[in-house]
């Protein structure tokens, strides 16, 4: 990794993987168990990461204060509809729905990061610091 900006848009990626396969399950499949468990422990791997190598260093520069906590509080509603899915059977039609939902939020999220936060955060961090965040982020995201 050369950057932050590139060390997040792979886990984004992922993500992106991860709820396109899961809309394609059905029922109480292993599958959806699989991929669920799996977009699960990344999104919080992520949000825990991001907040610690991104958002916490963003914050702190008046440019970018007002985009973190949005991003942050954004990462707050993600883990609500997290919660919704686990109360939900994997075979009731509401919990596709939900699944829905989840991808439509973090969707928005993860566009709003790569189209406005990374442009911002660009002309906050040095190249060293951009460097030095992503392996903060990538050291964060092994633990």
């Amino acid at each position: 990794m050369n950057n932050i900006f590139e060390a997040l848009r792979e886990s984004h990626q992922k993500q992106r993987m991860l709820m396109e396969a899961l809309l394609k399950t059905s029922g109480d499949s292993s599958t959806r168990r699989e991929f669920y468990d799996d977009l699960k422990q990344e999104l919080k791997l992520h949000a825990i990461a991001e907040e610690r190598a991104f958002y916490a260093p963003l914050i702190k520069a008046d440019k970018t204060v007002e985009l973190s906590r949005h991003g942050i509080a954004e990462h707050h509603e993600i883990d609500k509809i997290i919660e919704q899915l686990d109360k939900t059977e994997f075979s009731s039609p509401g919990w596709l729905t939900i699944m829905q939902s989840l991808q439509h939020k973090v969707s928005h999220h993860l566009e709003e990061e790569e189209q406005r936060f990374f442009q911002m955060a660009g002309k906050v961090f040095t190249a060293k610091q951009k460097h030095n965040l992503a392996e903060e982020y990538i050291e964060e995201m092994a633990s």
